[in-house]
């Protein structure tokens, strides 16, 4: 079994509330659990209007299909309205 975890820190600038930053994160979230069968979670800055953490997690029997599962969840962040990525880090267990 392999466990790929994606985590992304990111720039909110549009954001002036934690209302409108939930409305920024929970279509991107929705997304990425619809499209990629993953689990994702907002797992830091939850205080903060114009950041956010969020982590993506996927499972499989090879390495090559969770990959490219993560390079996918990677290009949605990336192309997510409002977003910008500030750092991302990649994990395997």
């Amino acid at each position: 079994m392999i466990v790929g975890i994606q985590v992304w820190e990111l720039h909110l600038p549009g954001c002036h509330s934690l209302k409108e930053k939930r409305g920024t994160l929970k279509p991107l979230t929705a997304a990425l659990r619809q499209r990629l069968n993953v689990s994702v979670a907002e797992t830091g800055h939850q205080d903060l209007w114009q950041r956010a953490e969020i982590a993506c997690a996927a499972v499989g029997s090879a390495r090559a299909v969770v990959e490219e599962t993560l390079r996918a969840a990677d290009r949605a962040v990336e192309s997510a309205d409002g977003v910008r990525i500030v750092d991302t880090v990649l994990v395997w267990r």
